[in-house]
């Protein structure tokens, strides 16, 4: 967690800071992340607006995944999101986890859920890992 918060501290002026987001807790196996859902965040319809739900969940899964290969960079390849029931105004917590990895590939799997405990949203998540460690020999 420590070197995800050191990188969080450098999200000035970033889609992170933007949105509010609060790095509760984050390993190689779970990541963990708020959000104080406000007005702003919502969509005519007065509920979360999806992109937000999508926002969430994919930054979880890219943490997770990020921190799983010792802060090596990762992208999103792939993203599949399932719109549950809608979420309001409030706190929203995500949690990610790491389903599979092999070779560059990461596979991840998030929830967000409201302070209820409602399950808001689900997503799975193909991530691509751009630099390797230096013990995985070299190969990129």
């Amino acid at each position: 967690m420590d070197k995800l918060s050191k990188m969080l501290e450098g999200e000035n002026n970033t889609f992170w800071e933007y949105l509010g987001c609060e790095l509760i807790a984050a390993d190689a196996n779970e990541a963990h992340i708020a959000l104080e859902a406000k007005q702003h965040h919502t969509n005519v319809m007065g509920i979360v607006h999806g992109g937000v739900l999508t926002t969430l969940m994919d930054q979880a899964m890219g943490m997770v995944s990020m921190a799983s290969r010792n802060m090596d960079s990762c992208v999103t390849t792939n993203l599949n999101v399932h719109f549950l029931s809608a979420m309001r105004q409030g706190r929203l917590e995500v949690k990610a986890r790491i389903v599979h990895q092999a070779g560059r590939t990461i596979t991840t799997q998030a929830e967000v859920r409201d302070s209820e405990g409602t399950l808001g949203c689900t997503a799975t998540a193909t991530f691509r890992v751009l630099r390797q460690q230096a013990s995985d020999s070299g190969k990129a």
